[in-house]
């Protein structure tokens, strides 16, 4: 699997988190939080598959989305562990580790492999 298929979806799931919790607390940190995240890691979603598009990988992306979900994991983990509230803190804190240990093995195995061209 691509790291963009997963990282698109993510980022979009962080930005309608933010919008929510400011829509429902009003929650500035949430919504800057959220969609400044969730931005990122759509940017690097994006310059990912681009660079998918032309057989190569972009280090560059994989390295700001292994960051940006290691730093989401740490942030929200230690959240999770001052308030104990599964939501948002919990949630965010499992799916970013899901989502670092992902980047991870993207890392150790070489980024993204392509299919053979059909000749």
């Amino acid at each position: 699997m691509h790291d963009f298929c997963f990282t698109i979806p993510y980022g979009l799931v962080l930005i309608l988190g933010g919008i929510i919790g400011y829509a429902t607390k009003g929650s500035l940190a949430s919504l800057g939080g959220g969609t400044g995240a969730g931005l990122l890691l759509i940017l690097a979603g994006y310059l990912s598959l681009n660079a998918f598009k032309k057989r190569k990988n972009s280090y560059f992306a994989l390295i700001l989305e292994t960051v940006t979900a290691t730093g989401l994991t740490y942030v929200m983990g230690q959240r999770y562990m001052e308030t104990s509230k599964i939501m948002p803190a919990g949630i965010i804190a499992m799916i970013s580790a899901f989502m670092t240990a992902f980047y991870a093995y993207k890392v150790a195995s070489g980024g993204n492999h392509f299919p053979s061209k059909a000749e």
